[in-house]
């Protein structure tokens, strides 16, 4: 850590507004103190540096030009929006970022009004920038020009060509900058990365294309017209910027997106003679002014705190592998004795641990780009041809892939294994990434089996599982973070199918717990049993198909019966629920309660202070089994 950097020009900055006095030398002046402050930043919260880093330039420039909040500047994913939440009347707190509290990582609406729309996941920004821009022709008050900021990487996903194409149709003014930085999380996938990569790679094209642009009007007058011709024909067979003009958008670039005496005329121009949707394709570097995220293989796309000199971040050992590694390590274990089983990714090979399974296996590990939705018909296709796919996808980014789920997956009856990390609450990444709602949207489908892992040993037993089920699509969830420092299995063993585990035996009330709450009512029980009370303990393992004859059994012989699980309302509580209906349990009496998270969305904040919101820590199991039971939580002993 380091004391904060001397930043003259930027102390002379609250707003945007104050940029519009300052010169074009000055700007450059802001761009590098606005640098510095943010590495600062980051160095003592955490968070993704390298984005930021890559836009700093881009950043002073739309905002020195453009007339926010008026003008509505939409950050796509939003990872790189510190510099801007600095210029934005925010500087004084960038330094609770991520945390209980303090700033949002991301875009956020609450937070300032310089943030017209809120992002975190990608590909959003254009179709939001469409709505503004529609909304301001039609005579919505307090809307100038939409501008969106976009990188190469979530140009990707289809979303993104939905809007532009729409967009192109309406003809609407609006400004599209994209950020191409040739490196988003993974490196970028696919043609469009080819194609980008290709406008600006020779230097006989950028040197020819200089001339076409730019000596044109040097020329005698009779040369003129045919250069022009030259031009535009040099255009057609360079590609360059042809794509987007078919989309129907005009297309300005490439710009050095580092050089404010490019940026800065460029943006002056277009907004002052633009009529309809324009394209600014902008390059820059992730990272960029800070060497040791420049020369990260990631380019410091997520760091934890961090010395400013050395670049080295300061992680707390762990005793415990993390549950994504447990599970790269699993898959590839199971790779090795069958040659059917392939892995796909939608841009998180790292994130979902198939970076190591792409290392063993790289010609059966797919990375498809930020494409969720083609991810799972991929597999589906991989499926349907006899392979053992493992699609590995956040749980809230198959959010974006349910229908897919739901047509090309489960209808068909394809054993797809959705294998979920980020189940349950994140932490610093707040609401955005919480997984709160895959349990509920895929354990309602019909043949689809749901399991969740109370531990990094049951995880190993789960990759097996899904890859012994070759009849039916099923999901495994597993948390973000380290596992809880269990003994692990040399290798997985293939579960029951809808069979829970025992895990201590005991009488009055029965906790179910789905998912590594396990942990929490394992230690509310034994708290309890301090009060005489002796719980029994379940590990359901799955939501679908349920364990029928287990809960059937501890809700005869218990009075009160508790679900526990990390998700919203309508997941493994509800099934239990709707099984107890059924059969007249409740007819006889049976206390029921179901914990869940709140029907709220939770904010940034440390796991354990987030799961004391969500009501799911072990005090609060424990007082919940003492609220239903009727015995008050201070006084005599049961």
């Amino acid at each position: 850590m380091s004391d904060r950097p001397q930043t003259p020009t930027l102390d002379r900055v609250l707003l945007p507004a104050d940029l519009k006095a300052l010169s074009d030398r000055e700007l450059k002046l802001l761009a590098d103190d606005l640098r510095a402050e943010t590495i600062s930043a980051v160095s003592v919260t955490g968070g993704h540096l390298g984005a930021g880093l890559g836009v700093v330039e881009l950043t002073v420039a739309i905002h020195a030009v453009f007339d926010t909040p008026r003008d509505k500047l939409i950050w796509d994913v939003g990872h790189q929006c510190y510099p801007h939440k600095i210029l934005t009347g925010r500087r004084d707190r960038i330094r609770t970022l991520r945390q209980k509290d303090g700033l949002s990582g991301f875009t956020k609406r609450s937070e300032s009004p310089y943030d017209p729309f809120g992002a975190a996941h990608s590909s959003t920004s254009i179709s939001a920038a469409l709505g503004f821009a529609v909304a301001r022709d039609l005579g919505a008050p307090g809307i100038g020009d939409a501008i969106a900021v976009i990188g190469d990487g979530s140009m990707s996903a289809g979303m993104a060509f939905e809007a532009m194409n729409n967009a192109g149709h309406l003809k609407k003014r609006l400004f599209v900058v994209l950020n191409d930085n040739e490196m988003s999380i993974a490196p970028p996938v696919g043609a469009l990365s080819s194609y980008l990569s290709r406008l600006y790679a020779g230097a006989p094209f950028q040197e020819l294309r200089a001339v076409a642009k730019g000596a044109v009007g040097f020329l005698p007058e009779p040369f003129q017209e045919g250069a022009r011709r030259a031009k535009e024909m040099l255009k057609g067979m360079t590609i360059g910027g042809t794509l987007f003009e078919e989309l129907g958008f005009n297309y300005v670039g490439p710009v050095d997106g580092h050089d404010l005496d490019q940026l800065l005329p460029v943006l002056r121009t277009v907004r002052a003679r633009a009529t309809g949707p324009t394209l600014i394709h902008v390059i820059t570097k992730k990272g960029k002014g800070y060497a040791p995220a420049e020369t990260a293989a990631d380019k410091g796309h997520a760091t934890a705190k961090f010395d400013v000199i050395t670049g080295i971040q300061t992680k707390p050992p762990s005793n415990a592998p993390s549950y994504t590694k447990v599970f790269a390590r699993s898959l590839i274990r199971e790779a090795e004795t069958d040659d059917r089983i392939v892995a796909v990714t939608a841009a998180m090979p790292e994130g979902t641990g198939l970076d190591l399974f792409a290392e063993r296996f790289p010609k059966r590990c797919f990375d498809v780009g930020i494409a969720e939705q083609h991810g799972v018909t991929f597999s589906a296709g991989l499926a349907a041809a006899g392979l053992k796919p493992f699609c590995a996808i956040y749980s809230t980014f198959l959010q974006r892939g349910y229908d897919q789920v739901v047509h090309d997956v489960a209808i068909q009856r394809l054993p797809v294994r959705f294998a979920i990390d980020r189940a349950g609450l994140v932490g610093a990444d707040g609401a955005t990434h919480a997984g709160a709602f895959d349990i509920a949207f895929l354990a309602n489908l019909p043949d689809m089996v749901v399991m969740a892992a109370a531990d990094e040993a049951e995880l190993v037993h789960m990759v097996a599982t899904a890859a012994a089920i070759d009849d039916r699509p099923s999901a495994f969830r597993y948390p973000r973070g380290e596992g809880v420092g269990v003994e692990m299995p040399e290798r997985g063993r293939p579960l029951e199918i809808g069979r829970g585990r025992l895990i201590r035996e005991g009488n009055r009330v029965a906790l179910v717990s789905f998912g590594t709450r396990l942990a929490a009512a394992t230690k509310a029980a034994e708290s309890l049993a301090q009060r005489g009370l002796s719980p029994t303990v379940v590990d359901a393992r799955f939501a679908k198909p349920l364990d029928r004859d287990l809960i059937l059994s501890i809700s005869r012989e218990h009075e009160a019966l508790i679900t526990i699980e990390e998700g919203a309302i309508g997941g493994f509580g509800s099934h239990v629920a709707q099984l107890l209906a059924d059969e007249g349990v409740f007819d006889r009496g049976l206390k029921f309660r179901s914990m869940v998270l709140p029907d709220i969305f939770i904010d940034q904040g440390s796991p354990e202070a987030m799961y004391s919101i969500a009501g799911l820590n072990a005090a609060q199991i424990e007082a919940k089994v003492l609220d239903v039971l009727g015995i008050a939580m201070v006084g005599k002993r049961a």
